[in-house]
Protein backbone atom coordinates (compact mmCIF):
# COMPACT_ATOMS: atom_id res chain seq x y z
CA UNK A 1 0.00 0.00 0.00
CA UNK A 2 2.59 2.29 1.32
CA UNK A 3 4.24 1.81 -2.60
CA UNK A 4 1.60 2.64 -4.25
CA UNK A 5 1.48 5.94 -2.56
CA UNK A 6 5.07 6.90 -3.25
CA UNK A 7 4.60 5.83 -6.83
CA UNK A 8 1.67 7.94 -7.72
CA UNK A 9 3.13 10.77 -5.95
CA UNK A 10 6.59 10.43 -7.98
CA UNK A 11 5.62 11.88 -11.20
CA UNK A 12 4.05 15.10 -9.73
CA UNK A 13 7.65 15.34 -7.61
CA UNK A 14 9.47 14.94 -10.69
CA UNK A 15 7.20 17.90 -12.26
CA UNK A 16 7.91 19.91 -9.56
CA UNK A 17 11.64 19.23 -9.33
CA UNK A 18 11.94 19.95 -13.01
CA UNK A 19 10.26 22.86 -12.82
CA UNK A 20 12.40 24.07 -9.84
CA UNK A 21 15.46 23.69 -12.07
CA UNK A 22 14.21 25.17 -15.19
CA UNK A 23 12.62 28.02 -12.82
CA UNK A 24 16.73 28.65 -11.36
CA UNK A 25 18.24 28.42 -14.92
CA UNK A 26 16.04 30.69 -16.49
CA UNK A 27 16.97 33.17 -13.26
CA UNK A 28 20.55 32.60 -13.52
CA UNK A 29 20.22 33.16 -17.30
CA UNK A 30 18.72 36.08 -17.25
CA UNK A 31 21.02 37.46 -14.13
CA UNK A 32 23.92 36.95 -16.06
CA UNK A 33 22.44 38.55 -19.24
CA UNK A 34 22.12 41.45 -17.15
CA UNK A 35 25.62 41.44 -15.87
CA UNK A 36 27.06 41.18 -19.05
CA UNK A 37 25.11 44.11 -20.55
CA UNK A 38 26.52 46.17 -17.67
CA UNK A 39 30.02 44.69 -18.34
CA UNK A 40 29.62 46.29 -22.17
CA UNK A 41 28.36 49.34 -20.87
CA UNK A 42 31.15 49.90 -17.98
CA UNK A 43 33.72 49.35 -20.86
CA UNK A 44 32.28 51.69 -23.33
CA UNK A 45 32.00 54.44 -20.69
CA UNK A 46 35.55 53.01 -19.59
CA UNK A 47 34.42 52.81 -15.96
CA UNK A 48 36.79 50.43 -14.54
CA UNK A 49 35.61 50.06 -11.03
CA UNK A 50 31.87 49.27 -12.37
CA UNK A 51 33.44 47.02 -14.95
CA UNK A 52 35.57 45.12 -12.00
CA UNK A 53 32.75 44.81 -9.97
CA UNK A 54 30.41 43.27 -12.49
CA UNK A 55 32.83 40.50 -13.01
CA UNK A 56 33.00 39.71 -9.67
CA UNK A 57 29.21 39.61 -10.02
CA UNK A 58 29.30 37.31 -12.83
CA UNK A 59 31.69 35.35 -11.30
CA UNK A 60 28.75 34.02 -8.57
CA UNK A 61 26.01 33.86 -11.46
CA UNK A 62 28.11 31.19 -13.48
Amino acid sequence: MENNVLNENYPSLCDEMLTELFSDQTMNDFKRSKILKGIDQSLKNKDKQAFLRLTEELKSVS
